[in-house]
């Protein structure tokens, strides 16, 4: 009955999307396959070279790619260009080292560089950033996730104190529009303490803005000072791990595109078994791809990830792709989990199996090369939902995961539909637009048969390229909707 009156409650002023907005959402994958193949996900421009050039298996080593693919290719120039403080760091990380990096530390740097790394110093989402997230196209995603997590909740037995739980919360749109949904069930909203994880200030900003965000002074010097979200009178607090994140208290973590940031490292099948692909300067001062000779730390998680798979499942692949801070921030949500109750949403784009070659640069929403001015465009790879699905049920045997499923059945599951209909009643024919257009991203599949504007403005339905999973505290039973 909640849920209904939730669903069907006549809504806040709707955000509306301006017609500017570039669709399709998410161009970061719209180019993809929904193909349970993972093979070559990504066309990639650049060869590999082995660090010993006098191994006779040289020829063998060497990629070439069709690249035909890759939306918009960059051009290249051969006019040596000033190189940016990034770009000098990365290098100076090689040349201290005595040699190559690992992708992931490239990854890495290029996104969370303290100085200059893609997310710490500018908002990089909406139509006038790089890409567009499921939050900023629809109020009604924040809506339904919030849907399940109240849901979760009831199923914990209603505890009046919750750790509510965002990593990567982007603008704090999501958040937002999760607090207005569900402002009017007291009982929910005045049990959460809001707790963001998130490195970059100017993101932080723009959290505490879209939250509306209050210092409440109490007058007490022996009481810390909190902040108070107005949007639904609940406190938040801002952390840069999920270490930081108080525990002891039932805690509902929300990872929405998240986990396709966290860095992951390459391999290369060989003659001589599975190489790490590495980042290396090569004798022009650009970057290149070269292979290790050895062993690297990084194929403990190989040999991980591999334990976890099918023998004839690797015997096709050429490449495979392991997240180890995926694996290892599972691990640490399942114990709290275990431990504290409570459960993790992971939404994300990717694949329920092992994940090739599928690194990709992203800037303006078009897709560039991965060493084209580092810190300017985003990185990203597919999600490994397997090894999450691995990774959180050795850590804890008192959780249980659940899916994925895809994005289109879970938000519809959650009664997405009834929640546009209950909007479209009462609304202007720009804001049932924005509406129509934002659920078709959400939940559809392919262009929007619907779409009568420029072709190039055509929302593009994500809800089977996008997947939900669960992993919950085992004495809670099976959450909504992966029953």
């Amino acid at each position: 009955m909640q849920l209904r009156k939730l669903l069907l409650q006549p809504s806040s002023p709707l955000r509306v999307l301006s017609s500017k907005c570039p669709f399709p959402l998410l161009q970061k994958c719209s180019r993809f396959s929904s193909s349970s193949s993972s093979e070559s996900q990504i066309p990639n421009s650049h060869s590999v070279e082995p660090l010993d050039d006098n191994r006779s298996e040289h020829a063998s080593t060497a990629i070439s790619i069709d690249r035909s693919g890759l939306y918009n290719p960059p051009e290249h120039s051969h006019e040596r260009k000033l190189e940016s403080e990034l770009v000098k760091q990365l290098k100076g990380i090689i040349k201290f080292r005595g040699g190559p990096i690992s992708v992931a530390e490239y990854m890495e740097e290029v996104l969370t560089n303290p100085k200059a790394g893609f997310y710490i110093n500018r908002d990089v989402f909406g139509a006038e950033g790089d890409f567009i997230t499921s939050p900023e196209v629809s109020q009604m995603f924040g809506e339904m996730v919030g849907v399940w997590a109240m849901c979760l909740w009831e199923q914990m037995g209603q505890p009046n104190r919750v750790n509510l739980v965002e990593l990567g919360p982007g603008r704090g749109t999501l958040m937002a529009d999760l607090l207005r949904g569900a402002s009017k069930f007291k009982n929910f909203t005045e049990s959460l303490h809001i707790h963001l994880v998130e490195c970059s200030p100017t993101l932080q900003k723009l959290q505490r803005h879209n939250l509306k965000c209050m210092d409440e002074n109490n007058g007490n010097d022996n009481v810390e000072e909190r902040t108070i979200s107005s949007v639904a009178g609940t406190p938040v607090s801002w952390h840069a791990a999920l270490e930081q994140v108080p525990s002891g208290f039932p805690t509902i973590i929300v990872a929405h595109e998240f986990y396709d940031a966290l860095p992951v490292h390459q391999f290369q099948k060989t003659t001589r078994g599975w190489c790490e692909k590495l980042v290396d300067i090569a004798e022009d001062s650009s970057f290149r791809f070269v292979l290790s000779p050895q062993p690297t730390p990084a194929t403990l998680f190989l040999l991980q990830r591999c334990k976890w798979a099918a023998d004839k499942e690797l015997e096709k692949l050429e490449h495979i792709e392991v997240c180890a801070k995926a694996m290892e921030l599972t691990g640490a949500m399942a114990k709290r989990i275990g431990s504290d109750g409570g459960g993790a949403l992971i939404i994300d784009y990717g694949l329920n199996g092992v994940v090739t070659d599928s690194l990709q640069a992203i800037r303006k929403h078009k897709f560039v090369d991965l060493f084209d001015n580092p810190g300017s465009a985003d990185l990203s790879a597919y999600v490994d939902f397997a090894s999450i699905r691995h990774s959180a049920e050795e850590a804890s045997e008192r959780v249980s995961v659940h899916g994925p499923m895809t994005q289109s059945q879970f938000l519809g599951s959650l009664g997405i539909n009834f929640r546009v209909e209950s909007l479209l009643q009462n609304c202007t024919e720009e804001q049932a637009e924005s509406l129509r257009t934002g659920y078709w991203s959400l939940v559809g599949e392919g262009e929007a048969p619907f779409w009568e504007g420029p072709d190039e403005q055509a929302p593009i339905g994500m809800g089977t390229r996008y997947l939900a999973m669960a992993i919950v505290n085992k004495n809670q039973g099976v959450p909504v909707p992966f029953e």
